[in-house]
C-alpha cells in the first residue's frame, strides 16, 4: 500500500512513507530506533539509507547540506545543519553514528559533540580508525559517562543492497542494546561483538591487511598469465568466474575482477597506480609491535607505494652500481 499523495511535497511523502514504515516494524514486533548519521559519504549515505528502509528514523547531518537535503528529500531523513540541531532532533538516550575519515575530523566532531550530550548518549564511530585512538576517546567520554562503541564496516559501495559486516567493539550492554540496528545494517550472521573499546577496529584493521595480501596474489597470478605465450588466448573474465565455482581461491574479490574483466579485457584503462587507506600500515605496525612476521601484508602495501613511483631513484642506484662493479649495460633516459 502507497502513502504517497499528489498532494504532498516528494520530502512529505518520503517523510510520511518512513513513518508508517516504522510503525508497521513495531507491529511486527522489531524494535526500531532513531539514530543520527553523521557523515554522508559513500559509506555514510548508504547505511543511512539501509537504515530508513528498515524501519528506522535517520537525523542526517553532512558538512555539504546538498546530501542531508537528498536524503531528506529521496529517503525521509530529518534535516539537521550543525551538531547542535542533531543532538536537538534526538531523544536520550541519543545515538550518534560517525562516518568521518579518521583521525582529526572523528576528534574535531567528537569534542563539539561531548559539550552538547548529556550522560547515558552514545557515539559510535564507525570509519577505519585506528583501534587505539578508539580506546583514548572512550576514556575522554566516559568523563561525563557518554558512552562510545567502535565498529569496523566492510562491504563498500554493495552494502546497501547486501549488507555490511560489522566488526563491533565496545561495552557488551552496549551492544545489546543497539543490536536492532545491527540487525538492520547487516547480512544475516554479518555482526560481532568482538570485545572491549578498540576491538572492532583492531579486526577490521587485521581484515584489510588480509585483503592486502588477497588483492596482491590476484594482481600478481593475473600478471604471470599475460605474461604466458596463452595470453592471447586467455579470457580473464572467464578464468575469474571459473575460479568461483569450487575452486579452493573462490571469492568476492574474485567476482569483482571477474565484472572489471568484463568492463575492459586488459585493464587498459586504468594506471597501475594504487592508494593504500591506512590499514594496511597499522596492521604491519602491529606485526612488528607484536614481532608476528608478517610478510604478505608486509610486501603488498610495499608493492602499493612502488606503484606511484615512475622511475624510482633506487633502480636507478641498482644500474649504477652494476654498471660499476661489472660493467653491465644500462639504459640512457631520454633526453
Amino acid at each position: 500500500m502507497s502513502w504517497k499523495s499528489s498532494y504532498l511535497t516528494p520530502e512529505i511523502n518520503c517523510y510520511l512513507e518512513n513513518s508508517f514504515r516504522i510503525i508497521r516494524k513495531k507491529k511486527e514486533g522489531q524494535k526500531t530506533m532513531k539514530i543520527a548519521m553523521i557523515g554522508l559519504g559513500r559509506m555514510g549515505m548508504n547505511m543511512a539509507k539501509r537504515l530508513l528502509r528498515g524501519g528506522h528514523g535517520v537525523v542526517a547531518y553532512n558538512r555539504s547540506p546538498k546530501k542531508t537535503d537528498a536524503l531528506a528529500k529521496k529517503e525521509g531523513a530529518i534535516r539537521a545543519y550543525s551538531l547542535s540541531e542533531v543532538v536537538e532532533k534526538l531523544s536520550q538516550p541519543r545515538i550518534i553514528w560517525i562516518m568521518l575519515p579518521a583521525g582529526k575530523a572523528v576528534d574535531d566532531h567528537i569534542h563539539q559533540l561531548k559539550d552538547f550530550l548529556s550522560p547515558g548518549d552514545m557515539i559510535i564511530d564507525g570509519g577505519n580508525t585506528y583501534y587505539k585512538d578508539d580506546i583514548r576517546r572512550t576514556k575522554l567520554l566516559a568523563e561525563k559517562n557518554i558512552r562510545f562503541m567502535d565498529v569496523g564496516v566492510s562491504g563498500g559501495i554493495w552494502g546497501l543492497q547486501i549488507g555490511y559486516c560489522l566488526m563491533i567493539g565496545g561495552e557488551s550492554d552496549t551492544f545489546h542494546y543497539m543490536e536492532p540496528v545491527f540487525k538492520t545494517l547487516a547480512p544475516k550472521e554479518g555482526y560481532l561483538y568482538c570485545g572491549p573499546s578498540g576491538a572492532g577496529h583492531f579486526v577490521k584493521m587485521v581484515h584489510n591487511g588480509i585483503e592486502y595480501g588477497m588483492m596482491q596474489a590476484y594482481g600478481e597470478g593475473f600478471e604471470i598469465l599475460e605474461a604466458s605465450d596463452y595470453s592471447d588466448s586467455f579470457d580473464y573474465a572467464d578464468i575469474a568466474h571459473l575460479w568461483n565455482q569450487g575452486s579452493v581461491i573462490r571469492s568476492w574479490l574474485l567476482e569483482l575482477a571477474e565484472d572489471a574483466f568484463r568492463k575492459d579485457a586488459k585493464l587498459s584503462d586504468i594506471k597501475g597506480y594504487v592508494e593504500d587507506s591506512g590499514e594496511g600500515r597499522w596492521t604491519i605496525q602491529q606485526a612488528l609491535e607484536t614481532s608476528v612476521p608478517a610478510q604478505v601484508i608486509t610486501l603488498s602495501l610495499l608493492r602499493r607505494f612502488r606503484s606511484r613511483q615512475e622511475d624510482p631513484f633506487t633502480e636507478r642506484v641498482l644500474a649504477a652500481l652494476r654498471r660499476e662493479f661489472g660493467g653491465h649495460a644500462v639504459l640512457p633516459t631520454k633526453k
